[in-house]
C-alpha cells in the first residue's frame, strides 16, 4: 500500500518579554503512514463540545488512525510565551492541514519555569462551566517498582519493625524504549477542554477500552486519556452523577503539566471524518478554547477561607447506620452464608457559606495528602468529583504491572510514643489482620489469573499518612500481553478493600443496604496512556458543586468483630481531611444524625 509523507514547517517565530527574549528556531515534522479505511460510526456529537471515541460498532471495525503525533516546539521563559508559540503553531498547521481522516495531534512546548498545574487551571475562570476540566497528580516519586519509603516493615507478629529505607513510587517512570517522547519527571497534569471525550451509559467494556486505546501510541506517552469508572455500573445513575454516565474520560484540549524543574504547556487536536468530527471542526473548537485561557497565573492559597458549615447530613443516619452494619454482621456470621466481609459506606451532603471551590480544596488536600494521588474531574456544565486517595488500583509500565493492598484505619498519634502504640495496636489486631488478608490475597489471585511471576514486598506493613495510617502490602507481576490490561482493570474492581468479599454477594448487599448513588465513590480514576497506564481508587472523595455544597464519600470494612460505633468513628476519621480544612464556627453546625 502506498505510503504517504506530511511535512508541518514551523519557521522562526520571535517572541519578547519584559524578561527575557526569546526566538524560535525552525522546525521540520515529519511523520509517515500508510492509507488505511476509516471505519463508519453512527455515533451523533453533543454541539459544540467535541467528537464521542465511544461508537457503536463491532470490534472488528477497529482501524488506526491516520496519524498519532507529538510535535515540541522550542523552550519559552512564560505560558504567555508558550501561548504565543503555539498559537502560531496552530495558524500554519490549519494552512497546511494534515492529509488524513483521522488522527490526533499534540503541540508542546515546554516551560523554562516550574508552575505548579493546579494554579494553572485555577486561572482559568469560565462563569457558563461548559468546559470540561481535569486535574491528576501522583505520588512523590524517584524510582518505580520500590516500596514507599513511608512504611513500616512487619514481619507476622509486628515485634521486628524495621525502616524499609525504599524510594517513593514513580508513577512515570517509561519503560519502553521506542518512546521517542517520553518524559520522567511530570509531577501533575491539568487540562481544560476536550479534544476527545469517552462517555456512554453502558458499563465499562472491552469494546469502550479499545475505542480510548485507538487515539494512544506508544510513540507520543504524553497523550493520555483521563477519567473514571463508576463503582457500580449496574446501579441507577441519580442526577448528580448523570453527566460522568458509566464512565467518563477526556484527551484534554489544552493541557498544563508540571514536570520537575519545569512546566510543559501543550494543545492536542484529535478528528475523525466517521465519527463526524473533521479536522477544521476539531481545529476551529481549539481556537476557540484557546481564546479563554489566561496566562496570569496566580499561586493558590493552601488554606481554605472562614467558612460557615450551614448543615451537614449524613446518609445513613447514626441510627441507620447501626442497623445495617448489625444486619451485615448478621449475615456474615450465619452458617449457610458464603459472605465474609462488605464495605459500607456514607454520604454526607455539606452546605458551607460561602461556597468552596473545588479546586481550592484540592490545593488544600495536596498538603493534607503527601503520597497520595489528588484528582479532580468535571464534565461540562456539572460538578467536580475531586479527592485525595492513598490506594493504588494498578500502574502498568509496558508489560510490568502492580498494585497495593490497603485496609484496616487507625488515626495518627498526637507524639511519637503515642503513634508507635496506636500501630502496634493495628498491627496486632485480630479483625484489622483478618480485613486486610482478604483484600491482599484477592488481589494477588486476580494479578496471578493474567500475570506471570507475581511477588508481594512488603507482605504486611505500616502505611502512614498525615491524619492516618494503614496496613499495606505491594504486588507486582508481569503481564503475559498488553491488551489484559483492559482485564486487570475490569478484575481489579471493586477490590475487597472498597466493596467486601466474595464481591458478587457483597455488591448485592450493597445494593439492598445503601439509599444513595456511589457515583464514581471508590471506583477506579486515573488514566490511560499508549504504554503506560496509572489507577487509583476513588476513595476519599467529594462532588463539590456551586450552589449545592459537597457530597463526602467514605466507607468502612464490616467483617466479624467490627463494632457500628467504631465504624462510624472510622467514617468520621476519613471525612476529618475535608471538614477539618475549614474554619467553623461550632454555632454554625447543624448536623442532623436522626
Amino acid at each position: 500500500m502506498a505510503g504517504k509523507t506530511w511535512v508541518l514547517e514551523l519557521k522562526a517565530l520571535k517572541c519578547s518579554s519584559p524578561m527575557r527574549s526569546t526566538t524560535h528556531s525552525p522546525a521540520m515534522f515529519t511523520t509517515t503512514t500508510t492509507n488505511i479505511n476509516i471505519y463508519n460510526a453512527h455515533q451523533r456529537l453533543c454541539p459544540s463540545l467535541s467528537m464521542n471515541g465511544c461508537s457503536k460498532q463491532q470490534a472488528a471495525d477497529y482501524s488506526p488512525l491516520g496519524t498519532i503525533q507529538t510535535l515540541s516546539l522550542p523552550p519559552v521563559s512564560t505560558p504567555a510565551l508558550a501561548m504565543d508559540s503555539l498559537s502560531s503553531a496552530l495558524f500554519k498547521l490549519q494552512s497546511n492541514p494534515p492529509p488524513f481522516h483521522s488522527g490526533i495531534i499534540r503541540l508542546q512546548v515546554p516551560i523554562e519555569e516550574q508552575i505548579e498545574a493546579i494554579d494553572w487551571l485555577r486561572a482559568q475562570k469560565q462563569e457558563d462551566g461548559l468546559l470540561p476540566r481535569c486535574f491528576f497528580s501522583g505520588r512523590s516519586h524517584k524510582n518505580n517498582n520500590t516500596p514507599p519509603d513511608f512504611l513500616i516493615n512487619n514481619h507476622i507478629n509486628g515485634n521486628d519493625r524495621s525502616n524499609l529505607n525504599g524510594n517513593h513510587y514513580d508513577y512515570h517512570q517509561h519503560s519502553s524504549d521506542d518512546d521517542d517522547d517520553r518524559d520522567d519527571s511530570v509531577v501533575s497534569v491539568a487540562g481544560l477542554g476536550c479534544a476527545v471525550f469517552f462517555r456512554h451509559v453502558s458499563p465499562f467494556s472491552f469494546h469502550h477500552w479499545r475505542s480510548i486505546k485507538r487515539f494512544l501510541s506508544k510513540k507520543c506517552p504524553l497523550i493520555r486519556a483521563y477519567g473514571a469508572i463508576r463503582f457500580d455500573a449496574t446501579a441507577h445513575i441519580s442526577s448528580e452523577w448523570k453527566a460522568f454516565g458509566s464512565f467518563y474520560f477526556m484527551v484534554p484540549q489544552v493541557e498544563f503539566d508540571e514536570l520537575e524543574g519545569s512546566s510543559m504547556l501543550a494543545t492536542t487536536i484529535a478528528w475523525d471524518n466517521a465519527l463526524f468530527w473533521t479536522f477544521g471542526m476539531a481545529i476551529s473548537q481549539l481556537q476557540d478554547t484557546m481564546r479563554q485561557i489566561s496566562s496570569a497565573i496566580v499561586r493558590l492559597s493552601k488554606e481554605v477561607p472562614n467558612t460557615l458549615i450551614v448543615s451537614n447530613n449524613h446518609v445513613p443516619s447514626k441510627s441507620y447506620w447501626d442497623l445495617s452494619v448489625n444486619r451485615a454482621l448478621q449475615m456474615i456470621s450465619r452458617n449457610n452464608s458464603s459472605l465474609i466481609k462488605v464495605v459500607l459506606a456514607r454520604s454526607s451532603r455539606v452546605l458551607t457559606n460561602p461556597d468552596i471551590d473545588p479546586l481550592i480544596w484540592l490545593a488544600c488536600l495536596q498538603v493534607e495528602g503527601e503520597n497520595s494521588y489528588q484528582f479532580c474531574l468535571q464534565p461540562p456544565d456539572a460538578p467536580a468529583f475531586i479527592g485525595n486517595t492513598p490506594e493504588q488500583l494498578f500502574h502498568r509500565d509496558s508489560l510490568s504491572i502492580c498494585s497495593e493492598a490497603l485496609a484496616g484505619t487507625r488515626a495518627r498519634g498526637d507524639s511519637e510514643a503515642l503513634d508507635l502504640q496506636i500501630e502496634f495496636d493495628l498491627l496486632s489486631s485480630r479483625k484489622d489482620h483478618r480485613e486486610f488478608t482478604i483484600v491482599r490475597e484477592c488481589i494477588r489471585r486476580k494479578l496471578e489469573a493474567v500475570c506471570e511471576n507475581v511477588s508481594i514486598e512488603p507482605n504486611k506493613a505500616i502505611r502512614k499518612l498525615r491524619r492516618v495510617q494503614h496496613l499495606y502490602a505491594h504486588l507486582t507481576g508481569r503481564l503475559r500481553s498488553e491488551d489484559d490490561e483492559y482485564y486487570i482493570l475490569s478484575s481489579l474492581h471493586p477490590s475487597p478493600a472498597v466493596c467486601g468479599f466474595p464481591t458478587e454477594e457483597a455488591r448485592l448487599l450493597i445494593t439492598e443496604t445503601e439509599m444513595f448513588d456511589r457515583g464514581m465513590y471508590a471506583g477506579p480514576v486515573g488514566w490511560f496512556g499508549g504504554g503506560e497506564s496509572e489507577f487509583a481508587v476513588g476513595i476519599r472523595s467529594a462532588l463539590v458543586e456551586k450552589g449545592h455544597g459537597a457530597l463526602f464519600y467514605a466507607g468502612t470494612g464490616i467483617v466479624e468483630g467490627s463494632n457500628s460505633s467504631q465504624e462510624w468513628e472510622e467514617l468520621e476519621l476519613k471525612t476529618s481531611q475535608f471538614t477539618k480544612l475549614m474554619k467553623l464556627e461550632a454555632l454554625s453546625l447543624d448536623t442532623k444524625r436522626g
